[in-house]
């Protein structure tokens, strides 16, 4: 019974890596719900709660387009060719490459958003005075935050790469931990910005134990200012650029489009949205990082056979894990909105969580799809599909927003988010070798 155990949790296997990470995934999701609920019951008129959500987009816009674009595409592979091999010292050294390389640039970047943000802050969002004036604050702050994740990111793609999740799973726990000990213990002494202050202190704890972790698993910190493995990151990174710049820019402009609705509209999608992230994290999400570095690993070592088990396995795992999981939060919609204390907002509340939960399945492929992809290292037909997803979200939301309200949202996120899939899933085989695999 124990050895049967122990081999559930194996984080060298499929399912469980998969399990392994669900359990970060939920526990994050759970302490995320809290945050939520607390933003909520503290700032009840849900302006503040608008500004912070809002305030992480151009950010996190910036962040995704020069920094996860060849973390989340490019990194894991090239780190699992030296895996494959036992060569962490060759591990270290690029990890080191990528980090200073990445840090000066994404901080070059960030400082002069900051200096520049109080004269283009407008262009994001539709606020107002008072409420604008925190935005620009958030914003800057929000610079900050996502400056330290180009190190807890590295740090993660390492941990992904020699099958570490627990470690993985935990951190992003500790980071919204710093969002909840702000909420209760600094609102009292800094006001609105308690919440964002405590942000920033959970991702120094983010980064301090993923570089933790890293190292008691044989890497060693350094400073490189190049790596020969950097030019062929930048290349295959360049159409995922693309695809993470249109979904940034898809989460821009639905706050963007959210901010002129009602107030609190910006909360509601967020939260909804939030919900939907819940089920992906116990799900797709888990599923897609456990699977993409034994994806890799044979890819690297043409076992093509292999490659397509793991393929067949996962998607029926996919399949498996979200319809129920989107089910039940169709069911829990009642609950869901006494756990956010909104009860004003039921309405809206309810349309999104039910068009975010349609999303669920497809996005669940969508996850183990890619990672096909970026296995092998096909990165164009990915990003070309990300951007007619993104497309099509963004005119959807923007010509229904005044039909139908914030309920366009999650509506062009939904559709965009299927036709993304059925690309991806109609080009997988040849793409991927896979030219007999059946679903």
């Amino acid at each position: 019974m124990g050895f049967r155990i122990r081999e559930l949790f194996n984080q060298n296997r499929i399912l469980g890596g998969t399990i392994v990470i669900a359990i970060g995934q939920f526990a994050g999701s759970i302490v995320g719900l809290i945050r939520d609920r607390l933003l909520a019951q503290t700032f009840p008129h849900l302006s503040v709660v608008d500004v912070y959500y809002a305030s992480f987009r151009p950010s996190d816009l910036l962040f995704n387009i020069f920094i996860m674009a060849g973390f989340s595409v490019a990194l894991v592979p090239l780190l699992a060719k030296y895996h494959a091999g036992e060569d962490k010292a060759e591990m270290s050294r690029l990890t080191n490459g990528v980090v200073t390389v990445a840090a000066i640039f994404f901080g070059a970047i960030a400082l002069v958003l900051g200096i520049i943000f109080p004269w283009v802050a407008h262009y994001f969002v539709q606020f107002q005075g008072e409420q604008l004036q925190m935005y620009i604050q958030f914003g800057r702050i929000a610079l900050l935050t996502n400056f330290l994740f180009v190190f807890g990111n590295a740090y993660g793609q390492y941990l992904i790469t020699i099958q570490r999740y627990w470690i993985y799973g935990l951190t992003p726990v500790l980071y919204t931990l710093g969002t909840i000990f702000g909420t209760l213990f600094l609102t009292s002494h800094f006001g609105e910005y308690g919440p964002i202050i405590g942000t920033l202190i959970g991702a120094v704890i983010y980064v301090i134990g993923r570089l933790i972790a890293v190292f008691f698993s044989g890497y060693r910190l350094g400073i490189r200012f190049w790596h020969p493995d950097l030019r062929r990151l930048g290349i295959m990174m360049l159409p995922r650029m693309i695809a993470l710049g249109i979904l940034q820019l898809e989460l821009l402009v639905f706050d963007s489009v959210a901010s002129g609705l009602p107030a609190g509209s910006v909360t509601i999608n967020a939260f909804t949205r939030n919900f939907q992230s819940f089920i992906m994290g116990l799900s797709g999400m888990a599923l897609g990082l456990a699977i993409f570095s034994l994806l890799s690993q044979a890819a690297a070592k043409n076992e093509w056979s292999r490659f397509r088990i793991y393929m067949r396995k996962g998607t029926w795992l996919v399949l498996g894990l979200t319809i129920p999981g989107a089910i039940f939060i169709i069911a829990c919609i009642p609950l869901e909105i006494w756990l956010m204390h909104v009860p004003q907002e039921a309405a809206a509340f309810s349309a999104c969580i039910m068009l975010y939960a349609l999303s669920i399945p497809f996005e669940g492929l969508n996850h183990l799809y890619t990672r096909a992809f970026f296995a092998v290292k096909h990165t164009t037909l990915p990003a070309i599909l990300s951007v007619v997803n993104g497309a099509i979200a963004i005119v959807l939301a923007w010509q229904l927003a005044s039909k139908i309200g914030v309920a366009a949202i999650p509506l062009g996120y939904a559709i965009g988010m299927i036709i993304e899939v059925a690309g991806l899933f109609l080009f997988l085989p040849s793409e991927t070798r896979m030219y007999k695999t059946e679903f």
